[in-house]
């Protein structure tokens, strides 16, 4: 009698709580993981991005945003917390002249987020098929008759294989989507 093959693992489903890529808290149902991104009234230039480890009930900075101080300058990214170098946000991602936008992971894995269908979509730089498959798709959220409250918060759909590089996903899609939203991109 032979097995059949197992069955891929579902993509996550990373909720956003809010509509602002400032303040809002990004977590999967079962709290698993949970970013906190916040932009504090006290520093309103630099947003934060904290883990929350459920288990230790620990919270721990993964990188800051330092919006651009002047309208020439370019935002700044720090990844790792306090004692780490602030870097220009090009230097984490690289703009291509087809609009995609490209980072590389800790693991030296090259990403880029790229339109598909009208959507933000995290595909392997590596892949160049007519139709590649993203490893990460945004959904925008929806509201009730297109002006009242949300009907359906927005959020990102994350494939296990995508996982090793969490981290820095969620820094590059509010990267890219602070991009878009403010017409830089």
């Amino acid at each position: 009698m032979s097995r059949a093959a197992k069955k891929p693992d579902p993509p996550l489903k990373f909720e956003f709580t809010t509509n602002s890529v400032r303040n809002t808290t990004v977590s999967v149902d079962d709290d698993k993981f949970i970013y906190e991104i916040v932009t504090r009234y006290w520093h309103p230039n630099i947003t934060k991005i904290n883990k929350v480890d459920v288990e230790s009930r620990e919270v721990r900075l993964i990188a800051e945003i330092e919006k651009a101080a002047s309208p020439g300058a370019e935002e700044r990214v720090r990844l790792g917390g306090e004692g780490a170098q602030w870097v220009d946000a090009s230097e984490f991602l690289k703009q291509e002249a087809n609009g995609a936008t490209t980072w590389v992971s800790e693991t030296g894995e090259e990403y880029r987020w790229d339109k598909q269908k009208g959507k933000l979509a995290l595909l392997k730089a590596s892949e160049e098929a007519e139709k590649p498959e993203p490893l990460a798709k945004y959904h925008p959220h929806k509201r009730h008759f297109f002006f009242f409250r949300m009907s359906k918060h927005a959020w990102l759909e994350v494939k296990p294989e995508a996982v090793g590089a969490l981290d820095q996903l969620i820094i590059s899609y509010i990267l890219v989507e602070r991009k878009r939203r403010h017409g830089k991109a």
